[in-house]
């Protein structure tokens, strides 16, 4: 028998969340967001409502309110124990009351609980956030709003839940989504693009500075939500200052003004390669890496994982150390430590690829990262981490702390697949040891992604980081928040600074970034306006709290009573929520307290699941002849059992995941790849002539000399067929080819543009030698 999650009563009745309004407004490269969740208890009995969902965990969430038979309660945020018992004793008094949490161990789940709803009775919480955009490579700022919290595994001995949530399909949206977006941009708007159906982009001035959109009536809650907006100048530095807030505490963090620094450092393009170091990849290989990357993008997770690796092999520079691990429920590794890159090492690694399946169990990624650790480096070979995954862990915090402590010794680069990956684990593991991060989510392919981090891994990178400050006298700057160890070719970093002091808005001031590139001295200055910016939200202030209050989480003492002391004064000072705190409005004017016994009702989030529109679901069956798992909140003393589920004993990700997706036929390009030596070289008689199209006398009567090395010859083939008939992937080969160059030009040492001219010819191309750096 199916029932919905969080269930108390026998009663399988409809799910209380009726709407969601969805207000966003992006300036530059922060997004305001304003949610609003409607609720009507349709029972005959009073109600409490839990609804659980996803954000991005470098959201700052300010604000918190309820209304209630036409009466707006704006909530406090207080100490997390204290709004829990103030809570408890509201409703237990017949009160109305409502609460806001973020997850204890992984910030980017939050709890909104409404206690004490009458029969027939509606109520609308609202809350307010904003957040940082990511950067794409092709320019365009992303917005996500996320439809799908995925199931979290737990692994065994740990505390929580062994599953928060399953799958069951259903026939309509039990609650609707609307969504309005308003965009501003000083440098004018190309255009906005997303992965659903929205409205006619309508620009609100001749300039096209401003512009707005919407999703269409009747939107399916199936997928997240993605707009990519495409802006000009957004990599350029940049600096903007905000006004404090005069009603704040003089000397606290919301009181003088914070500005914030975009930075985006160019490298120049003759960089020579850094030093070859060890690469090891960790591959999640758990059920769930089965299905679909997305509602459009039909290949599977651990197919699009698998071709990734090959282009990863391909790509491996020759002197490098490598190792590949897979991990479930438990781990495996193609080599008992990392070996050195070589013909026969990469043949053997491709043919273990080739046996990669999502075959591994639940998604344990503890264990493998200790085992990987535990490993000592290879000398004089800096480790590079690259780690894939969908994320779907409920031990985030342990796990980015056990990257944290060995952040001394290597880099770490996260891959979060498909949409619900955890924003906490994918960004606090990259973050955690100086890397960078991605999201393969839509219509994303991964392969692109993965090699453009490669690309950054083996080029130098900045070190040595500073910042210099051009000011009026009397006028100081308080960093905020760190800068990074390290800064990556076309890679933006976002720091916050306070300023202190007499300011003259009509000034302009500046600051300057040095750092190392290899052993030379690069600085880029900044100029801005003393004029500071008026926002009634103060985004920027409460994205400088929320970038100290995430750095204060990972403190190597953050457990101690001292940084718990600080996160609650700086979260109740910002009004910044945080794993100390918590959002607490009560409804003190009830005429009458609520009468009856209490249901409880835990509201489906929408899970994507074989392209059906379904909400999370349990199921409840026997005791006796099944295993159970259920989701025990430790946050209060009684047990709530939210997404009870039982399950024959056996793998969790054998009963949540579907049937995995037909795979597409392998494309040439990938085939031809696949035949390219470690060297970067193509042999003669390995199938590559008839994946060119040739035959063995056209080669011969096409050579351009009679002496011609035949696998020089052939591997110029490749080159100059990749770049005809694959040029839409360059960016997934490009590293492969230069290897490949260099071979050539290494073996010939002549003037190549004939060889080229009559590569042309034998292909029916028109690739010209300076395109091949020839």
């Amino acid at each position: 028998m199916e029932r919905p999650c969080g269930l108390i009563t026998a009663s399988n009745t409809s799910v209380p969340l009726k709407s969601i309004s969805v207000q966003v407004e992006v300036k530059g490269f922060v997004a305001d967001v304003s949610a609003t969740l409607e609720y009507k208890n349709e029972e005959s009995s009073p109600l409490e409502a839990i609804f659980t969902f996803p954000m991005d965990s470098d959201s700052a969430v300010y604000n918190f309110q309820a209304m209630v038979d036409g009466k707006t309660i704006v909530a406090e945020i207080k100490e997390r124990e204290q709004a829990k018992d103030n809570y408890d004793d509201a409703i237990s008094s017949g009160q109305e009351a409502f609460l806001l949490m973020e997850d204890f161990d992984s910030s980017d789940i939050f709890t909104c609980r409404v206690g004490n709803l009458p029969p027939e009775c509606s109520a609308t919480v609202s809350f307010s956030l904003v957040q940082e955009l990511p950067l794409e490579a092709d320019g365009a700022l992303r917005f996500t709003l996320p439809a799908v919290l995925n199931p979290r595994y737990t692994p065994a001995g740990t505390q929580g839940p062994r599953i928060t949530h399953a799958s069951a399909p259903v026939d309509k949206p039990l609650y609707t989504l609307d969504l309005e977006a308003h965009f501003h941009s000083p440098h004018g708007i190309s255009r906005i693009q997303s992965n659903c159906q929205v409205t006619p982009v309508e620009f609100l001035s001749p300039d096209k500075t401003s512009a707005k959109l919407s999703l269409v009536n009747g939107h399916a809650f199936d997928r997240d939500v993605e707009l990519l907006v495409y802006s000009e100048n957004l990599h350029d530095p940049s600096a903007i200052l905000e006004a404090g807030l005069t009603s704040a505490a003089a000397g606290t963090l919301m009181a003088d003004p914070t500005v914030m620094v975009n930075l985006f450092p160019r490298f120049p393009e003759n960089l020579p390669q850094g030093t070859v170091g060890e690469f090891v990849f960790l591959m999640d290989r758990s059920g769930s890496m089965g299905t679909s990357m997305s509602h459009g993008n039909p290949r599977s997770r651990i197919q699009c994982a698998k071709d990734t690796l090959l282009l990863l092999l391909k790509s491996l520079p020759m002197g490098c150390y490598f190792n590949i691990y897979g991990f479930g429920s438990h781990f495996t590794s193609f080599f008992p430590k990392s070996v050195e890159y070589s013909q026969s090492s990469m043949q053997e690694a491709l043919a273990k690829v080739k046996d990669i399946g999502a075959d591994m169990g639940g998604t344990e990624i503890l264990q493998p990262l200790s085992a990987i650790y535990s490993t000592p480096c290879v000398s004089g070979r800096p480790r590079q981490l690259f780690v894939f995954t969908d994320g779907e862990v409920s031990n985030t915090k342990e796990v980015v702390a056990e990257v944290q402590r060995n952040a001394h010794n290597h880099r770490c680069f996260s891959f979060g697949i498909g949409e619900g990956a955890s924003t906490a684990l994918i960004k606090g593991i990259a973050k955690a040891a100086n890397g960078s991060h991605e999201f393969i989510t839509g219509e994303d392919r991964m392969e692109p992604k993965v090699l453009r981090t490669l690309r950054y891994a083996l080029r130098p990178s900045g070190t040595g980081l500073t910042l210099s400050w051009d000011l009026p006298p009397r006028v100081e700057t308080t960093l905020l928040s760190q800068l990074p160890p390290r800064l990556f070719d076309q890679q933006r970093t976002i720091v916050y600074a306070q300023l202190k002091g007499k300011i003259d808005p009509t000034l302009e001031s500046g600051v300057t970034l040095k750092y190392l590139l290899g052993e030379q001295q690069v600085q880029a200055v900044t100029r801005f306006s003393l004029k500071p910016v008026e926002c009634r939200s103060s985004p920027i202030h409460h994205l400088a709290a929320k970038a100290i209050l995430g750095r204060l989480e990972q403190h190597p003492d953050r457990h101690s009573e001292e940084v718990r002391r600080r996160l609650v004064e700086l979260s109740t000072q910002a009004n910044v929520i945080c794993s100390q705190t918590a959002f607490i409005a009560i409804n003190r004017d009830v005429k009458q307290p609520v009468q009856g016994p209490l249901i409880l009702r835990d509201v489906p989030l929408y899970a994507i699941h074989q392209g059906l529109r379904q909400p999370v679901m349990g199921q409840m069956c026997s005791f006796a002849t099944q295993a159970a798992y259920c989701q025990v909140s430790e946050e209060w003393e009684e047990e709530t059992y939210v997404g009870c589920m039982m399950y024959d004993s056996g793998p969790l990700d054998a009963y949540t995941t579907p049937a995995t997706p037909t795979a597409p036929e392998e494309s040439p390009a990938l085939r031809l790849i696949a035949l390219q030596n470690a060297d970067g070289s193509w042999a003669p008689d390995s199938g590559v002539e008839s994946l060119l199209g040739l035959d063995p006398e056209q080669l011969r009567q096409g050579l351009p000399q009679e002496d011609i090395d035949q696998t020089l010859w052939i591997t110029l083939l490749a080159v100059i067929w990749l770049h005809a008939f694959a040029a839409d992937t360059k960016d997934e080969w490009d590293l492969l080819v230069n290897k490949s160059l260099s071979w050539v030009k290494a073996g010939a040492g002549l003037d190549l543009a004939e060889w080229v001219k009559a590569g042309n010819q034998l292909l029916n191309t028109s690739v010209l030698p300076e395109t091949l750096g020839l």
